[in-house]
Formats: structure tokens, C-alpha cells, sequence
């Protein structure tokens, strides 16, 4: 018999019980991870160096960035936001870093960090880790639940299910009459199959992003791969539009303006360059900060001869080159995974869930943190605050409880 038990080894898991038994010593917390190894997903985050939050310290702003759980994340924020994720691993030990994104990092650069951190505080607060149990079934019985792995039997007074995507969980929530969003993916990048294109993999460049006759826009940081396209300004498109693109079956047109400027101001900038310059090769102006490798690509795409001098170029023509810079139509055939890291959209309904708790509200004692809710985000240290956030608040609920 557990006071709480905890199943999903990962960010969630760990921040939840940790937080419990540093407010209550005498809680009896355990872990169920149903895999040989626990925070595999934070091992693999942020390329590895695992971003841990974000510095936007405002409640208001932060859940901005959250397709699912705008709204009902502000006032979980206001107890437990950013700022404080940050003063609670530097406690911890586990020097950050910001970045000029806003993207807050272990100063190590190093994913093991975190984990390490999570690892020495269970084994120094006596938190039981438990591998290998796959979670079978999960009933209320009067006071405590009980729930069955295919080896063990366990009892517990407050259950916290904090495992993301896993389907038999969500079947076992289903079974409790608890409504569940059906998952579909969030965070991926878009596959382009354009040779000229793919072979400029590597350039990054700010850009202003749209799907074609969608209300789904975004500005930002694009970058070109050798399958298609992906970068920040892809990647919100992606979260924004998750289940739109999913209806879609990942078969749409993205409209790219290659600037940051509207449509007309880069016509008027082609326009006075062909003034100005009007005795220069095509190929030696490189307009709009682009590299020289991605302006020749432009003017392939345009049908126009890189030898020509500005002079040359008709008003169509300069149409043209116009269009490919401000007004690029590309046809996305798919999707691939970005990184090594996989986002649901999707989980416990969000009306199911009393925020100022993390907990379900048909059942007493039952709580939920992390990606099991139909919550998700945008890139840049999101998921994993609003992991924070919900364990944080479950352990407040729960530090009077023994």
C-alpha cells in the first residue's frame, strides 16, 4: 500500500514525486515505469541537452504557447511558472543557462544532468523505482485504488498517471468513463520532394509561413533539410494545425514569403535594385540578407538567367522572381518526425480535469500530470514546463495527505 503511487517513469513522473515526498516525508511514493529505463524522453530532448523551460516569466504570455491548454493552463502558471522551474533545479543543484531564443538549458549542454538530478534526489528521499510493469488494469475500491502490473499488485490511497501517449493507459482511463481526445501527432516537419530545394539542406533563413486556404500562419526561423522543410516557424504550424493537417492527411500547399517584409515592399526593392544596379550580373545580387546559394536556387526557380544583367529583366520577369520570393507555393507530401522527439495532441479531456488539483473531478484522488492531458505545445521548453507545473501542483494537493 502506496500513499502515492506514480505510473510513467518520465519528467512528469519524477517531478511529481519528488515534490510530494520533499513536502511530506512520511508519504510512501513509488514510481512505475513500464520499460528497463526511466526519462528516456528527457535523455533525448533538445538534441540531447534537454530543454528544460523557457524565460518568458509571464503566466499570461507563457500559455500563449500552447495549442491545447491556453486557457487552462493561466492559472496553474501563476502558482508554479518558468521562473520558478528555474529556482527549483538551481536548489537543486543543476546550474541554467538562457539562450537568446529563450530557451533555458543545463549549463552542461547534457541531458544527464537533469537526470542525474531526478535519480540522486529519489534514492536520497527513499522514492521506490519500479521497472518492467507494464500497467494491466486500474480499479477504485472504496478509499484506494489498485492497480495490476503483469507481475505485481498494487495499492495506493492517491494515484497520479503521468505516461504521455501510452494507448493501454488511455483504454484503462477510457473503461473509468473518463473522455479522452483521440491522439494525433503534434511538432513535425513537412516533406517536400523538390531536388533543387532539398539539396540546399542546411540554410536556415527567417521566413513568413502559411497553409494554403487554412487560417494557419507563422513567421520565423525556416530551415531547408534534405527531405523538406523545418524549423521554428514549421514547427508551430505543425502544433497550431495538428488536427487539421492530420484531416488533411498531410497532403496541403505552404505558401513561404522568404522575408520578413509584405509582398509589395519586396517588389518595390526589386524594382529600385534594377534602377540602381541595372549594369550588375543577376548573379552577384544577393538581395534580402540571403546566401549566395539560396539566391541562385531563386533564380533557377524563376526561369531566369543568373548571367543577365538587371537591365535586362522585363516586368515579368521581375514578376516572377518576385513571386518566388515573397510568394513560394510548395505541395507537402507527409511528415516526419522532428528530432528524436514525439508530441501527442490529444489525452484526458480538458473539462475532465480540476486545475486548481491536476485531478480528475468524477474521481477522488486521482490525478494526471504532463502529456496524458490534452495538452501540448509549441518547441522551446513548453512540454516540459507544463510537466513541471502539473506535478508541482499535485504535490501541493497532496503534502497533507498521509
Amino acid at each position: 500500500m502506496y500513499d502515492v503511487l506514480i505510473i510513467g517513469g518520465g519528467a512528469a513522473g519524477f517531478f511529481t514525486a519528488i515534490n510530494c515526498k520533499e513536502k511530506n516525508k512520511n508519504l510512501k511514493v513509488a514510481i512505475l515505469e513500464r520499460g528497463k529505463e526511466f526519462l528516456t524522453k528527457v535523455k533525448v530532448s533538445g538534441g540531447g541537452r534537454c530543454n528544460v523551460t523557457n524565460s518568458i516569466f509571464d503566466a499570461k504570455e507563457l500559455s500563449k504557447n500552447y495549442p491545447r491548454g491556453e486557457k487552462q493552463l493561466l492559472g496553474p502558471f501563476h502558482t508554479f511558472g518558468c521562473q520558478d522551474t528555474m529556482t527549483w533545479f538551481k536548489k537543486n543543484g543543476v546550474s541554467l543557462k538562457i539562450e537568446n531564443d529563450g530557451r533555458v538549458f543545463p549549463t552542461s549542454d547534457n541531458s544527464q544532468t537533469i537526470i542525474d538530478c531526478f535519480l540522486n534526489l529519489t534514492d536520497k528521499l527513499q522514492i521506490d523505482l519500479l521497472t518492467n510493469q507494464s500497467v494491466k488494469a486500474i480499479q477504485k475500491k472504496d478509499n484506494f485504488w489498485l492497480v495490476e502490473s503483469l507481475s505485481e499488485t498494487y495499492y495506493t490511497k492517491n494515484l497520479v498517471l503521468a505516461t504521455g501517449s501510452n494507448p493501454k493507459i488511455w483504454d484503462l482511463l477510457a473503461q473509468l468513463d473518463i473522455q479522452m481526445v483521440s491522439p494525433v501527432p503534434s511538432l513535425f516537419t513537412f516533406n517536400v520532394k523538390d531536388k533543387k530545394l532539398n539539396d540546399l539542406m542546411g540554410i536556415a533563413m527567417p521566413a513568413q509561413v502559411k497553409v494554403d486556404g487554412e487560417k494557419l500562419n507563422s513567421e520565423g526561423p525556416v530551415l531547408i533539410t534534405h527531405w523538406g522543410l523545418s524549423g521554428p516557424a514549421i514547427l508551430k504550424i505543425s502544433a497550431w494545425g495538428a488536427r487539421r493537417l492530420f484531416e488533411k492527411n498531410y497532403q496541403f500547399k505552404i505558401v513561404i514569403n522568404w522575408t520578413n517584409l509584405k509582398e509589395s515592399d519586396v517588389l518595390n526593392e526589386l524594382k529600385q535594385y534594377k534602377t540602381n544596379h541595372s549594369k550588375q550580373q543577376l548573379k552577384n545580387a544577393v538581395l534580402f540578407g540571403f546566401s549566395k546559394r539560396f539566391w541562385l536556387y531563386l533564380l533557377a526557380s524563376a526561369n531566369v538567367n543568373e548571367n543577365d544583367q538587371w537591365a535586362n529583366l522585363s516586368n515579368k520577369i521581375l514578376t516572377d522572381l518576385h513571386q518566388k520570393i515573397a510568394n513560394s507555393v510548395f505541395d507537402v507530401n507527409g511528415k516526419s518526425t522532428f528530432k528524436e522527439e514525439f508530441v501527442t495532441a490529444g489525452g484526458v479531456e480538458l473539462s475532465e480535469i480540476n486545475f486548481k488539483k491536476m485531478s480528475s473531478k468524477k474521481f477522488e484522488n486521482l490525478y494526471f500530470a504532463g502529456e496524458i492531458l490534452d495538452i501540448d505545445a509549441i518547441t522551446g521548453g513548453f512540454n516540459f514546463q507544463n510537466a513541471w507545473t502539473g506535478g508541482w501542483i499535485i504535490s501541493e494537493d497532496l503534502k497533507n495527505k498521509s
